[in-house]
């Protein structure tokens, strides 16, 4: 996933902010990570990488994600990437700082 950032009326192209699947997949090629690989190598390659699960900048730690995936092998980075996805999604649902949920955590009850 990637969003651009709104425009600050200035004439620079602004950059996409990466989260999710999207920078998982740029810290993937750029790490030493080969395929197939099981989810220790993952995890021992980038579990401690803080990855952003929405366009706010949130983050987590991608072995966070990663112990939720049922799977032990990936064949390929796609088939990781795949995996993972439904997860951040789950994440990002999970932890979003939506104004409900935000009253939510104000009230008590």
């Amino acid at each position: 996933m990637g969003v651009r950032p709104p425009s600050n009326n200035d004439d620079d192209d602004p950059e996409s902010v990466e989260f999710g699947i999207a920078a998982v997949d740029a810290r993937l090629r750029r790490s030493d990570l080969d395929f197939p690989a099981t989810e220790d190598d993952v995890s021992a390659a980038l579990g401690h990488e803080q990855i952003p699960y929405d366009v706010h900048g949130n983050a987590v730690a991608l072995g966070v994600i990663l112990e939720e995936v049922t799977q032990a092998r990936f064949e390929s980075r796609q088939q990781l990437l795949n995996a993972l996805h439904p997860e951040f999604e789950a994440y990002r649902e999970e932890h979003s700082g939506g104004v409900v949920q935000q009253m939510r955590s104000i009230l008590p009850f």
